[in-house]
């Protein structure tokens, strides 16, 4: 099953404009294939550390995080953690240097079965302007 994910830009350092995207993700993808599947729609290296964490804010005392080296990162799904975020947001940090923080919530789509010849993840819906990650770096 594809589940629909909103993936929103809330702050970075170089986040100077708005951007989301509908993310498709198959729902036994792990949250460690989430990250990756973010980076890939965001178009950023994966060459940081990052987090997800649950709470009511990022900053919230009481903030359940998953870390990047933390065993729950490969055995968490898109299908496991979703539950554990009722009355409150997922958030997945990337970066702590720049600090690009992006709030993640179902969408209202409901889920669907893989189409034929289609890739997961995939972005099926984009908004905004993509942050460059590096906006002052000379090639």
């Amino acid at each position: 099953m594809i589940e629909t994910l909103k993936i929103k830009l809330l702050d970075g350092m170089h986040a100077n404009t708005d951007w989301e995207c509908m993310l498709e993700i198959p729902v036994d993808h792990s949250l460690d294939e989430l990250h990756q599947a973010i980076l890939n729609a965001v178009g950023f290296e994966n060459d940081h550390l990052f987090e997800f964490a649950i709470g009511n804010t990022y900053y919230s005392r009481s903030v359940l995080r998953i870390s990047y080296d933390d065993e729950k990162i490969s055995q968490e799904t898109v299908d496991s953690i979703l539950p554990q975020v009722k009355g409150k947001k997922l958030f997945y940090m990337f970066d702590y240097g720049d600090s690009w923080l992006f709030q993640i919530s179902k969408s209202r789509k409901k889920r669907f079965q893989e189409k034929v010849n289609t890739f997961y993840p995939r972005v099926s819906l984009e908004s905004g302007i993509k942050p460059e990650q590096y906006p002052d770096w000379d090639e």
